[in-house]
């Protein structure tokens, strides 16, 4: 199981161990034995419910379900979540991805791709695949938004 940090680095590091284990585990791969753990990007609670975000709609949504003055942690890592509340996100609404190959996936060219000499090449199919998720916030949430902003420019 790959478990990195839900920001940019975390995800260069999940690419870095998916390489690792299609160059030397491959078979470990084929098999559908590699899953990435996906984690939570927000906490967002009152003092009766808590909900774990893994992205923005799924935060917004939290907020409109407490009704109220909701207390919303943006998570910068892994190392930000207490041993106590991994545990809450990890029982049985844990999300897993399986990695998976098909028979004929020739991981010899995914490696070259992704590991490659082939940078324009890599940063062309970046550019044309790139998503970019835009939510309508009210004033408040922009308000909200730029206070998270602001706290990760500090970091």
């Amino acid at each position: 199981m790959i478990a990195t940090d839900a920001d940019v680095d975390g995800m260069h590091i999940r690419l870095l161990l998916l390489t690792f284990f299609l160059q030397f585990f491959p078979d470990l791969v084929r098999d559908g034995h590699l899953y990435i753990f996906d984690t939570p990007l927000f906490r967002v609670r009152d003092k009766k419910q808590t909900f774990y975000c893994y992205t923005n709609k799924e935060r917004l949504d939290a907020i409109a379900a407490l009704r109220g003055k909701a207390e919303i942690t943006r998570f910068k890592g892994l190392g930000e979540i207490s041993p106590g509340e991994f545990g809450a996100f990890i029982g049985d609404d844990i999300r897993l991805e399986q990695v998976q190959l098909h028979e004929d996936t020739n991981i010899e060219a995914i490696l070259e791709y992704y590991m490659g000499k082939n940078t324009p090449e890599r940063q062309d199919f970046i550019i044309e695949n790139l998503k970019i998720e835009i939510d309508e916030l009210s004033d408040e949430e922009k308000e909200e938004q730029v206070i998270l902003e602001e706290e990760v420019a500090e970091v």
